[in-house]
């Protein structure tokens, strides 16, 4: 195990340091049933950070004192055998803390998320809200907590109402082997595949999904893409901004073609200011294309809930049910690999035009195609229950050379036009744009212009 020293101002902060959903610390005398409480809820969370011999506030008032690590390295054997009884085995990393100043070592505790699902040695589940290690006693919630994680996937699941003739016999199966294998018998393929239970002979939810011709009705929770449209570039849109609501229902692949042909319909009917004039919305196809796919084959279908695409006036926002799972999170979600739902992924994969290529780097190529159009990175946001993918209508270009590269092609620009081709949403943050080009000698103001109609222009050379 490392042993690292750090200095008393870190030493003042981890004294200080709110606990908080990622970061927790103990006295030295703490009990290894409490540690574990701690440490497995972190690990069925996001992870997190726990700190063994910084008392916290109830323990000890003053800052000063919080530090009271133990004297020797052994004393801290029983928390690290409590840890290596949690079930199944923590994805953890420890360290031993001295800081200049201070008597006594730390136990610092690094916690990854994990796919699976951790057990106190007493066979009670935990997971982290805020500040707190919470039981989870309701199965129920211990079984959604299993889909979120991915440990367990809903894919698998049997359908009760359903009959295995609505994945053999349906239309889309058979489309799907003519590309695929058309010597194959369908019934062969869904039970090789895994797509109806050997068993009771009840279809599985991934075979409902991929082939039936009408999922939505057969599967208990929800599971198509809704389509809205807010007619505002508004953060948090009103009632009144409210347009047009579609639902596209269908097998997966084709409900992923009939999504993307949608959205480009409608983002093209919404005109913007560019650089090079007004223009339809417009993204890489890529970039909408995997961006939908990831959102449909990644999301947890345990949730009863549908894939939503919002179009904005200058930005799309695809909501995808379900946490990130496992060990994926927003920071290294370009840089791993995981799969939910393995078996619809890798049966989409096998379409003689798939709609993803089962290589992981749907997401790498949506960033990468923004990039070379000159827009602003997608944003991913995690919102516990859902991701979040925000596609901004923004150039990569700074705000007073998107101002100064429309002067050079429009010859002038107004306040409006020049939130647009920057995505400022404030007319005094783009003023202020404007003054420091003028300072700057570059601009001015077209003195006949006035009020809501003002407007600027290049200064001549």
């Amino acid at each position: 195990m490392e042993t690292k020293t750090i200095t008393a101002a870190d030493a003042l902060l981890l004294s200080t340091k709110q606990e908080d959903h990622f970061f927790d610390r103990k006295a030295a005398a703490i009990k290894g049933a409490k540690l574990q409480k701690i440490a497995v809820a972190f690990a069925n969370a996001d992870g997190g950070e726990a700190y063994v011999g910084v008392a916290d506030e109830k323990d000890e008032p003053d800052p000063a004192k919080r530090w009271t690590g133990a004297p020797n390295i052994e004393d801290y054997n029983q928390h690290i055998q409590a840890l290596t009884e949690i079930q199944p085995a923590l994805p953890m990393d420890l360290a031993l803390l001295k800081a200049e100043g201070k008597h006594g070592y730390v136990l610092r505790i690094q916690i990854e998320k994990s796919q699976a699902v951790h057990k106190t040695s007493d066979g009670t589940v935990y997971e982290r809200k805020g500040a707190q290690s919470l039981p989870v006693s309701d199965p129920s919630r211990i079984t959604a907590l299993s889909f979120a994680k991915g440990a367990v996937s809903y894919e698998d699941y049997s359908l009760d109402n359903a009959m295995a003739e609505d994945v053999v016999d349906s239309p889309r199966l058979s489309e799907f082997l003519a590309g695929y294998s058309p010597t194959t018998d369908p019934l062969e393929l869904a039970l090789n595949k895994n797509l109806i239970d050997r068993k009771s002979f009840k279809p599985k939810v991934a075979g409902v999904l991929l082939f039936s011709t009408e999922p939505a009705s057969l599967m208990p929770k929800k599971c198509s893409v809704r389509i809205i449209r807010y007619e505002t570039k508004e953060e948090d849109p009103e009632r009144d901004h409210l347009g047009p609501i579609e639902s596209v229902e269908g097998s997966l692949y084709g409900v992923i073609h009939k999504t993307v042909e949608r959205v480009t319909a409608i983002m093209s009917a919404i005109n913007v200011w560019t650089t090079d004039g007004p223009k339809a919305m417009a993204y890489p196809p890529e970039t909408l294309w995997e961006i939908v796919v990831n959102a449909i084959i990644h999301r947890d279908y345990s949730m009863s809930d549908d894939v939503q695409v919002l179009i904005f006036d200058n930005r799309i926002e695809v909501l995808s049910p379900g946490r990130l799972p496992a060990f994926v999170t927003k920071e290294n979600i370009l840089d791993v690999r995981y799969a939910r739902n393995p078996r619809i992924v890798g049966m989409l994969s096998r379409y003689k035009s798939p709609p993803n290529k089962d290589i992981g780097e749907g997401l790498n190529t949506a960033f990468q195609k923004m990039k070379e159009w000159r827009l602003r990175s997608p944003e991913i946001v995690d919102e516990g229950n859902y991701v979040r993918v925000v596609i901004p209508h923004t150039p990569l270009a700074t705000p007073q050379e998107a101002i100064m590269e429309f002067l050079n092609k429009q010859g002038t620009i107004t306040n409006r036009q020049a939130r647009d081709i920057t995505g400022i949403k404030s007319e005094n943050a783009v003023k202020s744009e404007f003054y420091k080009l003028k300072e700057a000698g570059l601009i001015e103001m077209i003195p006949e212009l006035k009020g809501n109609k003002a407007a600027w222009r290049l200064l001549p050379k």
